[in-house]
């Protein structure tokens, strides 16, 4: 059994830390994160950059890179894809793909995510980028993209290979992204069973925290002789998402264990708290503008992630410009909000024009001269 830490790890994705909360847990496996999903904050880490084998949890990526032509219109769900004899090839998890048949990206996608085939995840990868080499470059740049510094991927499908390692904090990197920034993968995720071929073939998921834990979104499981039983595993409650990555645990029930004591850690002890101004922001003024003032918002809604004793602790503190010069763009940046808890600046979120305020030309400037001495007159 490995103990935890409840401090953060030593790279973050957010400058600042959380406190260390009550009831750390331990789980039995060879490394794990707990990371908070919108903020990218690490609640709990063992053995986070130590680069192991993560059999089909590999297929993140597979599916984050399919996602992404797909969500930019690359790719259709409805395209259809040939399957090449190396795609018909491959071994361990699969959906019997034979050389010649043709299935849409939907069905293939499904496939991937419930069931984790292999000829499924080839058939994908070529169809996208031309082969399966040229899909794992691709996989490796984005990899190199997202921050992914212990992965190296040679292959889109985890089967074993020589080098073909990872951790369990890039893990985590790769999920979020993928999680963040295409939801529409839980259409695939969250599927517990299904079938294709009009269906003459049934798929059940692997993920079995999909029957047995309240809130979770996916994500995907991985194991071979020589990774043990992986798991990325994603949930959501109350408005705060989770991702809890579990490598090389020593069977499939540790590995659902070791991942619901991480994300009932997470949510026992932490939630994100909305912060804002408290009341409304004066305007500010615009020298030599065409308007005398404009309008400070929050650039975007703002959360702060805080143990749950933390959470009548929050503050926040407004800081404006006393005035601007024209002109003023829209979205121009005006001032911050200071975002505390227990005192620590955690957050500053950027207050900003909610629109733009031209500079006043040489006339408008004797004409609101003029106007003004005819008001004195």
């Amino acid at each position: 059994m490995k103990r935890w830490c409840a401090a953060l790890a030593a790279v973050m994705l957010l400058s600042f830390p959380a406190g260390a909360a009550e009831a750390t847990p331990t789980v039995e496996a060879g490394a794990a994160v707990l990371m908070e999903q919108e903020t990218g904050t690490v609640l709990c880490a063992s053995n986070a950059h130590d680069k192991m084998e993560p059999a089909s949890v590999t297929k993140v990526m597979t599916m984050l890179l399919v996602m992404e032509a797909l969500d930019s219109g690359q790719l259709s769900k409805e395209d259809m894809v040939t399957v090449s004899a190396h795609a018909a090839s491959m071994g361990g998890s699969q959906v019997y793909l034979k050389e010649g048949e043709q299935m849409t990206v939907d069905d293939l996608m499904k496939a991937v995510a419930v069931a984790s085939g292999n000829d499924a995840a080839v058939a994908l990868a070529e169809h996208l980028a031309g082969s399966e080499e040229a899909f794992v470059t691709r996989m490796n740049q984005r990899a190199r993209e997202l921050g992914m510094h212990d992965t190296t991927f040679f292959n889109c499908t985890g089967l074993p290979a020589a080098g073909h390692l990872t951790s369990a904090y890039d893990i985590a990197l790769m999920s979020r992204e993928l999680m963040v920034n295409h939801p529409g993968i839980q259409a695939y995720t969250t599927i517990w069973m299904d079938s294709l071929r009009d269906g003459a073939f049934q798929l059940a998921n692997t993920n079995k925290l999909l029957r047995r834990y309240q809130g979770v979104t996916g994500l995907k499981t991985g194991s071979t002789d020589s990774a043990g039983y992986c798991l990325s595993a994603t949930a959501e409650r109350d408005g705060m998402a989770l991702i809890a990555v579990i490598l090389k645990a020593p069977t499939s029930d540790a590995r659902l264990a070791a991942a619901e004591t991480l994300l009932n850690y997470g949510f026992a002890n932490y939630t994100l708290v909305d912060v804002g101004p408290g009341q409304a922001l004066p305007p500010v003024t615009v020298r030599l503008g065409v308007t005398s003032q404009v309008q400070p918002i929050l650039s975007t809604p703002g959360r702060v992630l805080v143990e749950r004793s933390q959470v009548d602790s929050v503050t926040t503190q407004v800081e404006l410009a006393a005035d601007v010069e024209a002109p003023v763009e829209p979205g121009q940046i005006l001032g911050r909000l200071s975002v505390r808890v227990d005192g620590e600046e955690r957050q500053n979120l950027p207050l900003v024009a909610d629109q733009g305020v031209a500079r006043i030309s040489l006339g408008g400037i004797f004409s609101n001269l003029l106007q003004r001495l005819l008001m004195v007159a």
